[in-house]
């Protein structure tokens, strides 16, 4: 059999409840198509933020790893010169390897995806832009639209860029290959094109005006998505790939409900306030928290003809995606990996139904906010009002975190607390040397 071509696709703050899959009023069928003919994950955990997640899903480790920098959104370069990375192992072993869409691991071109495994990058050096100017927040990274590392400045709306790129570049392939496609959406500033938000003029989702404009932007915006990932699926059945190509759909945190306009008018040009936006119901919390809501991410893998259609309910971690990835394609990393991530291959293919107990682990703010599962059991301790305050939930019993078990099971929390301070011992293994970022004791 062929080598299988590799197409990761990661929204941006998109929630477990907005894909109609889910039952959200929002469209997304090439997405629930997707998932109804693959597997999904439905315990997948990222982080709460964007940089986190993607420095663990390019490097198969926690990002703590890459010091206190790493556990927040970061300009500054998370990975050390030279560090291996998913695109560049799979490079290494004869794929070509392309970036469409948001990189946000250092907003400098000196530190961009071609320094990092990526033969072609195209998109947003620095974080989420407005759709239409391409800028990122005022400031020394604002212009951030780039073409291999050179600023450019293009016409038209972000998403129909990124596909554009991204179908262009896999039609024209004649070898293996990964395509990594981080869209900017459902990111703020929400900005649908008119084709789009047409499409939801003649639904009324809320009584109040401004929340119900703002929910229909949200859901445009939401649908282009969608409908950009059904063109990439599209180009793959032109070229005859569509059966050699694993499909990966996450999203790197879980959404915010509401963005006042102090949250957008960072970003220049017009931008204004958005009442309602995503959610994550069923599930506890947001994007930013390390409650499920934050960072229990809509998931999905299609391999169509060789993974067989269903749910894979144990849990797993973004940091999997790489010793999967590597250990499928028989790539071989250069360097020890020291993978926090394991091969999770089994377990989506079925063939290991009763994996062993592992550790989660999350890093976040710098050690102000750290989380641990092991088991069923799940322990959040966060710096509150000065305070440290430790939180213990059964997710198996308990999975939307409304009974707090804390005082009732003293020795769990115990238990917890020592894997989480054995984690926390390898945080900051891999710090750049020029970056500061002290780490929360």
């Amino acid at each position: 059999m062929e080598r299988p071509n590799i197409l990761y696709l990661l929204a941006d703050d998109l929630g477990w409840a907005d894909l109609s899959l889910h039952g959200s009023v929002i469209r997304t069928p090439n997405i629930d198509r997707l998932a109804r003919e693959g597997v999904e994950c439905t315990q997948h955990y990222v982080c709460p933020m964007c940089t986190p997640t993607r420095a663990s899903l390019l490097t198969g480790r926690h990002p703590g790893r890459f010091g206190g920098h790493a556990t927040v959104p970061s300009n500054a370069p998370v990975l050390p010169d030279g560090y291996q990375t998913l695109a560049t192992v799979l490079r290494d072993a004869g794929y070509d390897t392309g970036l469409f869409g948001k990189w946000h691991l250092g907003s400098s071109s000196r530190f961009g995806p071609n320094h990092y495994g990526f033969n072609t990058a195209y998109g947003s050096l620095a974080g989420g832009i407005d759709p239409y100017n391409h800028r990122y927040k005022r400031g020394e990274f604002s212009v951030t639209w780039h073409r291999n590392g050179d600023l450019v400045e293009e016409r038209g709306h972000v998403t129909d860029l990124i596909v554009r790129e991204a179908a262009e570049w896999i039609e024209d392939r004649d070898q293996p290959w990964f395509c990594y496609v981080p869209f900017t959406a459902v990111h703020v500033p929400v900005k649908p094109t008119q084709e789009w938000l047409s499409r939801y003029d003649f639904r009324q989702f809320d009584d109040d005006p401004s929340k119900d404009m703002s929910f229909k932007k949200y859901a445009a915006y939401t649908s282009h998505m969608d409908h950009a990932i059904g063109q990439l699926l599209e180009t793959l059945e032109r070229i005859g790939q569509r059966e050699n190509t694993i499909i990966v759909f996450s999203s790197d945190n879980g959404a915010i409900n509401e963005c006042p306009l102090h949250g957008t008018d960072k970003y220049p040009g017009w931008q204004e306030a958005y009442p309602r936006l995503g959610s994550n119901a069923p599930f506890r919390g947001v994007k930013a928290q390390l409650y499920e809501g934050g960072i229990r991410a809509p998931t999905l893998v299609n391999w169509r003809g060789q993974l067989q259609p269903g749910t894979m309910d144990h849990p797993v971690q973004v940091t999997d995606w790489m010793p999967t990835l590597t250990a499928l394609t028989g790539a071989q990393c250069r360097q020890d990996p020291r993978f926090d991530g394991q091969d999770i291959w089994p377990l989506l293919t079925g063939r290991q139904d009763d994996p062993d107990p592992r550790c989660l682990y999350w890093n976040f703010r710098q050690g102000n906010n750290l989380g641990l599962r092991y088991g069923d059991w799940k322990l959040i301790d966060q710096a509150v009002d000065g305070n440290r305050t430790r939180e213990l939930f059964n997710i198996a019993d308990d999975p939307c975190e409304r009974q707090e078990l804390a005082r009732e099971y003293p020795e769990k929390v115990n238990d917890l607390a020592e894997m989480m301070e054995a984690e926390r011992q390898q945080d900051g293994s891999s710090a750049r040397d020029d970056v500061s970022s002290p780490m929360m004791p």
